[in-house]
């Protein structure tokens, strides 16, 4: 797997913008490729640890530079896109995922956050359940007058596989449901259950040597066997796997009568669902480390595997106020458990070239098994890394998968140094092109200056455009996509749209046969309608994510009008320009970057060739038409006293307000509370409605 930039080791205190700006756009790429791998296809390629430490620097990097944020951010997605062969299911109520801590002090951030976010006293206690986090796949059940109608599994988050007669097959699911009613409240008409499907160490450990015995395939780790036994096509084979699920949460209800999360376990239990018995209700940063130690103390002892503990804000009501981003529900985290480390040796270290021409140093090991997953590269960041470590080739070295798909070199066993091991020296040309490779004033690393001429690039651009969360092209994966390049068939992503041409190709190339050279041709069609945040997306402009596309959608509406509006804002003096950096966390840097490729010939080139090739859709607003906020532009300043700061901007945003960080002419209100200053007085100046925070939550409604 290539690496794609080499600013990993730079703590995010010191990244620059343009660095960090970097750094998000390799960890976008590098968590989408183990999503792939861990929920889609049930065989993960790094430790949970691994992927933890990934997504937390990617989130100290987005808490630095929020203007950054990328639209394909991980903090914005879950999972992976559903398999084929399931048919799909679109979840009535998204399946999130959770924020990660890693330390008390984390915690204690989280405690914090949600006292902030509530604008409660700092001392005031927030009861939170804490319980085991079962390494499992995660499902939804659904009931409808007591009777088991439908499962799904967790997907993307928005869109899972119907495995509805698998689950059914197991035991802990009931196929009806009443309530013994010992706590009121009776069962939901509509009830969707959600929890994580597994399989207990010992019935793993007796189902490896049934498997070994017969011949058969011989699973890796319970949570592999769970998953590919419950995405059985046929669910007799479910049937005869031992799975096992434990319920926690719940989704689409009709009628919600609880009042905690602790009241919620109860019912479940009063329903006839398994729900874990280590659940506790902690009322104090002590109470929750007390806990996270003791089920650490007792994991090995545990005969299903966890990987942490889960806390949530015990109180529904504060539930519901906090709400969610994205991608993960701000009343709840996941504390994890730590990574795991091994030695074996470097043999040799290689130069990558990611897609923005970054040079990236790999140290390739001697093989070592690192968390039951063997280790044959490693990381090496930057030549700054390499240096402030002396590492060389032939070292003894240490390994952890605690941040990277492709694991890291922690340390060098200094005392097993071979004899004659020199420096390593960073070249001065690119690897795959030839062209000079520089470091540019306070960079952390090389880049290629070869640009599109350079193959590596090239390459890297293409894989990003059909990537699961831009053209999502089935049967265009990075080996296809590598292939292709290397026969001059794609150098373009509009090379891609020219299906005669390109399956024509394909006829009678050793592993494409007619069908899956139709199925190839389907999947590219199915394409060719495609929302404007994707497409904007797909670019692969440097600083645009996910987020980032789908802000600039939402702005401009159509492709037509965020052209026009780009050629525009080429002159820094004008209105465009002041627009465009005026759209919240959007600033100079990434107005720079979009200007410019907007502005290079052969991007317009590229753009007018797929607009020939595409329906690229409108951007549809949310319907807010009954929402007097709709449309206007909202500045919140000073100290808002029955909400946090965070709350009142998710509220505004929610209702179609247009959230900004700037007074200008074009703001419709200024939201002042206590101590508001400077925004205040040019409001004022400019003649913007001024309101306090009650009349605001009178005008936006006390909802």
């Amino acid at each position: 797997m290539s690496v794609s930039d080499g600013l990993r080791d730079i703590p995010v205190d010191r990244l620059r913008p343009e660095d960090a700006a970097i750094e998000l756009e390799r960890l976008a790429a590098e968590i989408a490729a183990h999503d792939e791998a861990y929920y889609r296809n049930d065989d993960p390629s790094v430790s949970d640890a691994a992927y933890d430490a990934l997504r937390q620097r990617n989130e100290a990097i987005e808490a630095k530079y929020p203007k950054l944020i990328r639209a394909d951010s991980p903090s914005k997605r879950v999972g992976a896109a559903p398999a084929e062969g399931f048919a799909k299911v679109v979840h009535s109520v998204p399946m999130l995922s959770l924020a990660n801590a890693f330390s008390r002090d984390d915690v204690a951030d989280f405690l914090d956050r949600v006292r902030r976010f509530l604008n409660l006293p700092a001392d005031e206690a927030v009861e939170v359940m804490a319980e085991p986090k079962i390494d499992g796949l995660s499902v939804t059940a659904r009931y409808e007058k007591g009777r088991f109608v439908m499962a799904a599994t967790r997907g993307d988050g928005r869109e899972g596989e119907n495995i509805t007669e698998n689950l059914r097959t197991l035991q802990d699911l009931p196929d009806r449901i009443t309530a013994k009613d010992l706590l009121g409240g009776g069962v939901p008409d509509v009830l969707e259950v959600r929890g994580e499907v597994y399989m207990a160490k010992s019935d793993f450990l007796a189902l490896n040597e049934r498997q070994e015995a017969a011949g058969a395939k011989v699973f890796a780790n319970p949570r592999n066997a769970a998953a590919g036994s419950l995405r059985q096509k046929d669910p007799a084979v479910t049937r005869a796997r031992p799975l096992r699920v434990f319920f926690y949460s719940w989704g689409e209800v009709s009628d919600v009568t609880w009042k905690t999360q602790a009241e919620f376990n109860d019912r479940l239990v009063d329903w006839g669902f398994q729900a874990n018995a280590r659940a506790r209700v902690c009322r104090s940063l002590d109470e929750i480390m007390a806990e996270y130690a003791r089920t650490e103390a007792d994991r090995a002892g545990l005969d299903y595997d966890i990987d942490g503990m889960v806390y949530k804000v015990n109180r529904l009501d504060w539930q519901e106020r906090l709400g969610q981003v994205s991608r993960a529900p701000r009343w709840a985290t996941a504390h994890k458990f730590a990574a795991e480390k091994a030695t074996t040796v470097l043999e040799k270290i290689t130069i990558q070239v990611g897609r923005t021409g970054t040079l990236t140093p790999v140290a390739n090991l001697t093989p070592v098994t690192v968390g039951g997953v063997v280790v044959g590269r490693a990381t090496l960041h930057n030549e700054d890394y390499i240096a402030g470590k002396d590492i060389r080739e032939g070292d003894t070295v240490i390994v952890q998968r605690a941040g990277d798909v492709i694991p890291q070199v922690v340390e060098v066993v200094a005392d097993k140094r071979p004899a004659g091991a020199v420096p390593f020296v960073m070249p001065d040309t690119c690897p795959e092109c030839g062209s000079l490779a520089i470091r540019e004033d306070g960079a952390a690393a090389k880049r290629c200056t070869g640009g599109l001429i350079c193959p590596a690039q090239a390459v890297e651009r293409l894989k990003h455009f059909v990537s699961r969360d831009a053209f999502d092209i089935e049967g265009l994966g990075a080996r296809n996509i590598e292939a292709f390049w290397g026969e001059g068939w794609l150098t373009s992503p509009a090379d891609i749209f020219d299906v005669d041409g390109l399956t024509a190709k394909l006829d009678g190339r050793e592993g494409w046969k007619e069908k899956s050279i139709d199925n190839l041709r389907k999947a590219i069609e199915e394409r060719r309608k495609i929302g404007l945040d994707r497409f904007i997306y797909a670019l692969g402009i440097r600083q645009v994510g996910q987020a980032t596309a789908r802000l600039l959608a939402r702005t401009y509406g159509s492709f037509t009008a965020l052209k026009a509006a780009m050629a525009a804002a080429q002159d820094r003096d004008g209105e465009a320009y002041a627009e465009l950096i005026d759209i919240d966390q959007i600033g100079p840097a990434v107005a720079d970057d979009l200007l410019g490729f907007f502005a290079e010939d052969h991007n317009q080139d590229v753009l007018a060739a797929l607009e020939a090739a595409l329906d690229i859709q409108d951007m549809v607003a949310a319907d807010t038409s009954n929402s007097p906020v709709a449309g206007k532009t909202v500045v919140f300043t000073g100290t808002l006293e029955t909400m946090g700061r965070s709350e009142a901007k998710a509220k505004a945003e929610s209702l179609g307000a247009k959230v900004s960080g700037s007074i200008s002419a074009k703001t419709d209100y200024l939201v002042a509370g206590p101590g508001a200053g400077s925004k205040l007085k040019k409001a004022e100046e400019l003649g913007v409605t001024v309101l306090t925070e009650d009349e605001w939550l009178e005008l936006a409604g006390r909802t």
